[in-house]
């Protein structure tokens, strides 16, 4: 990777930098190659064409999707939870569905669901946490109803970095005619994830954070079978049956209308090449021991308060933290201004979190988060950073 003066620590947000691969690729696929995918027999789309299937293919065998047209490709996250919340809760049922939640989730959950409530289109049950923002698997069962249709649930925290019961969630969702929806934002590419093993109907997760992929690019894994009980977002040209003006039935053609974001896409593959290459299990030891070695550290600073899971098993590679005398805002543009320390401070849209936390009214928290690319020593550097912040807040100094 290239050297540079910033210690990037948003990995949560989006990871930086990328796999040098990947921006080779995009590289390729804009000044070489210049086509768009599936709408040409031509030698350069048909190439797209073979790349975005070898993407989509990698996707499914790191996700653990048996069958890789399962995979659906989306523009982020958001946009994938979005498909997935309105794919199915917009079905015609003979009720208002009920949706079971939680208060960790990101806005990319809440908003959708908030929208089809005010719109009384379902009833929603919001679940809570503990201290350490984790979710009881007991109390979030005990909010299913009969009517409920939508279970969905964070994987994994982008405040506290706490890992959700999904297993357990999953399997006493087996005996309720419900889905279960994760957001895997904060676990694609950090953890080894299984989908058939996290046993969840619908994963959704950005291609641009933990997968290493570039901006603009996220994925919908979608259980065989499940795929029948969703209402396409949108409807266009796919590229096939273009001589029908309904909306294919055959994924992933049912759910991927307009033209693909190519570039992005290649890249995409080429990040999840990497993943796999390094082995999912090799970087989150790494991440396991940067994150460690940043939560102990900051532990040990008078003055600093930290947020979510210590054991580091427990948790991704998030750690949020606020320091005595200083909005959370501050202690950011501090460590960006004299260190070149790049963090993400507030709510990180999640404000139930915070509500739950009692940080909401302090601004949120600083967050840091952990990388690939990241190093021990630019870990130790930004502790000793926020130790000299810490003191200059502390009484008498």
């Amino acid at each position: 990777m290239p050297k540079s003066d910033r210690i990037y620590l948003d990995n949560a947000a989006t990871s930086w930098p990328k796999p040098a691969a990947v921006w080779d690729a995009m590289d390729d696929c804009q000044r070489r190659l210049g086509a768009s995918a599936g709408r040409a027999a031509y030698a350069e789309a048909s190439e797209i064409e073979g790349l975005i299937r070898s993407a989509r293919s990698g996707v499914a065998k790191l996700l653990g999707t048996k069958d890789p047209q399962h995979v659906v490709f989306a523009f982020n996250g958001t946009d994938a939870l979005n498909l997935a919340i309105f794919g199915i809760l917009r079905r015609n049922y003979p009720r208002r569905p009920h949706v079971v939640t939680t208060v960790c989730e990101h806005n990319s959950v809440l908003r959708p669901l908030r929208a089809l409530l005010d719109g009384n289109e379902i009833e929603v049950t919001y679940v809570g946490c503990n201290s350490f923002g984790v979710v009881d698997a007991d109390e979030f069962i005990a909010a299913v109803r009969p009517d409920t249709r939508l279970a969905a649930i964070v994987h994994a925290s982008n405040v506290t970095g706490a890992m959700q019961p999904v297993e357990a969630i999953a399997a006493a969702l087996e005996s309720y005619d419900c889905r279960l929806l994760v957001d895997a934002a904060q676990t694609a590419g950090h953890v080894d994830l299984d989908m058939n093993q996290l046993g969840c109907d619908l994963l959704a997760a950005p291609g641009h954070k933990g997968l290493l992929g570039p901006l603009g690019t996220g994925v919908l894994c979608i259980r065989a079978g499940c795929e029948r009980e969703l209402v396409p977002f949108q409807y266009g040209g796919t590229g096939t049956h273009s001589e029908d003006d309904v909306q294919p039935e055959s994924l992933p053609d049912r759910f991927e209308s307009g033209n693909h974001n190519a570039p992005g896409l290649v890249g995409l593959g080429v990040a999840v090449d990497y993943l796999r290459e390094q082995t999912i299990a090799k970087l989150r030891q790494h991440e396991v021991s940067l994150s460690s070695q940043l939560w102990n550290g900051l532990r040990n600073v008078p003055g600093v308060s930290l947020y979510g899971p210590q054991d580091p098993a427990d948790r991704c590679g998030v750690i949020s933290m606020n320091v005595a005398g200083f909005a959370p805002q501050e202690v950011a543009a501090m460590l960006d201004a004299t260190c070149r320390i790049q963090v993400r401070a507030g709510l990180h849209c999640a404000p139930k979190m915070h509500e739950a936390l009692g940080t909401l009214s302090m601004g949120g928290t600083v967050r840091f988060s952990v990388g690939p690319f990241n190093t021990s020593e630019e870990i130790a550097g930004t502790i000793e950073a926020v130790s000299q912040i810490a003191s200059a807040g502390m009484p008498g100094r």
